[in-house]
């Protein structure tokens, strides 16, 4: 728990009660309200929990004003820039940045677990064709507490550990199945001499018939991508993994409960919208109506991909997501691709704009990593499952950390009710 650094007076109806307050390592003071309910009588109303810390964290710091996103103290562009996903993934696991010889054996515990159990192969065949990768997601990673009985029991540290490991190493492994089966292709196996992110693509992208090699550009993208979207604090979908598990659910259900969230359109699809949005635009002679519409005030039409709910000045996982996107539409081109060439050319005209500097509508991760799957081949289906696969190791540590906290209770919002009272059944007959 934070330091109690002072008080708070809060008076109701003549009374006045001191509630204590915390000082962070950084960000706000907190004012602790536990036990308001038991001394007032009353409840604190805050539809969206936008005012409220459910939780304390050592894990990921925000400033949004400022544009800042640490991961255990580490600003996110120095690791992206820097590290890769499974560097990333241990410092959120452990806290710590790994030494070269326990990243090795990291890196190799992971490689290791990424086969899922072959029994569940056929999961994924009692889903139509045309089903959501998201929906068959949340039905194969709900079933792994059927397959892997021997680390459901949060109570152990040791099975935790290991829930921990096989839900990172075989995410991407159901991810690229999840694909393959909507596409109509034949699964594809793990392979142990490829780095994580190389293998994913390779699991979506190559067929038995030929040999497919990994392009070391687009792996180093797809890393960054995984590395971005690692963890983002207390969102929607992290919420929710940390409310499933304070009922003492296995790590399996959580994470299926995380996957089922981040599918909503507000919170995993903005990636997703950020293309349709070039679907929409088609061309580029039409841009400069877009570009007018989002600027008109009395139009309810705006940009997707530009701007943050969170982040008020820039993104700064931005910046280094758009060198990977400079560096694959390089390497790919966007002369055969409409869609690529609409979204060059919108980047170019809305950073040009004095009204989106003004309005800081900067481009932000999502129109990116946008650009950046499109260019590689996958269908905008496939865009939020690999911003799940990213962020699963998120979801973990945050629920690792939920379940060592001795303050954890059985999460019980509360709400303001305003239905009608109290009042006596009538017969049907009477009605």
């Amino acid at each position: 728990m934070a330091e109690n650094t002072d008080t708070a007076k809060l008076t109701i109806k003549g009374t006045t009660y001191d509630l204590p307050m915390h000082s962070p390592s950084d960000g706000p003071d907190v004012i602790d309200i536990r036990k308001l309910y038991g001394q007032a009588d009353v409840f604190t109303y805050d539809p969206g929990f936008t005012s409220t810390a459910a939780c304390d964290s050592t894990i990921t710091f925000i400033d949004g004003e400022k544009g800042v996103l640490l991961h255990r103290g580490y600003p996110i562009d120095q690791l992206a820039s820097k590290s890769h996903y499974l560097e990333v993934c241990y410092l959120l696991l452990y806290g710590e940045l790994p030494s070269a010889e326990k990243l090795e054996k990291f890196e190799s515990l992971v490689t290791n677990h990424t086969m899922i159990h072959e029994q569940m192969h056929n999961f994924f065949r009692g889903f139509r064709r045309d089903a959501h990768p998201m929906a068959t997601m949340v039905g194969v990673v709900g079933a792994m507490s059927a397959f892997y009985h021997d680390s459901t029991d949060i109570t152990d540290a040791h099975q935790r550990e290991v829930a921990s490991i096989r839900l990172i190493a075989k995410m991407p492994t159901i991810a690229a199945m999840a694909y393959k089966y909507s596409v109509g292709q034949p699964f594809v196996y793990p392979r142990n001499d490829l780095d994580y992110a190389a293998n994913f693509l390779h699991m979506c992208f190559s067929v038995p018939a030929e040999e497919y090699h990994v392009n070391p550009i687009l792996s180093r993208a797809m890393d960054r991508i995984f590395t971005l979207h690692a963890d983002h604090e207390q969102n929607a979908s992290t919420s929710t993994v940390r409310l499933a598990s304070s009922s003492g659910a296995n790590p399996f259900a959580c994470i299926a409960a995380g996957i089922a969230c981040l599918w909503g359109p507000a919170h995993g699809g903005a990636n997703q919208a950020c293309l349709e949005m070039l679907k929409e635009i088609g061309t580029v002679d039409r841009i400069p109506e877009f570009i007018s519409r989002a600027k008109d005030k009395n139009d309810s039409y705006r940009l997707m991909g530009f701007g943050h709910r969170v982040y008020k000045n820039f993104d700064p996982r931005a910046t280094v997501m758009k060198e990977s996107a400079d560096e694959v539409l390089e390497l790919l081109g966007v002369e055969d691709n409409p869609l690529l060439q609409v979204a060059m050319e919108l980047e170019k005209q809305a950073l040009a704009d004095p009204y989106f500097a003004e309005k800081k509508l900067f481009p932000n991760v999502d129109f990116y990593s946008g650009i950046i799957l499109e260019a590689m081949g996958f269908p905008t289906s496939m865009f939020t499952p690999i911003f799940a696969l990213a962020r699963t190791v998120g979801w973990i540590s945050q629920w690792k950390e939920q379940l060592a906290d001795p303050q954890l209770r059985i999460g019980r919002p509360r709400q303001l009710y305003l239905g009608e009272l109290s009042r006596d059944y009538v017969d049907i007959e009477k009605r």
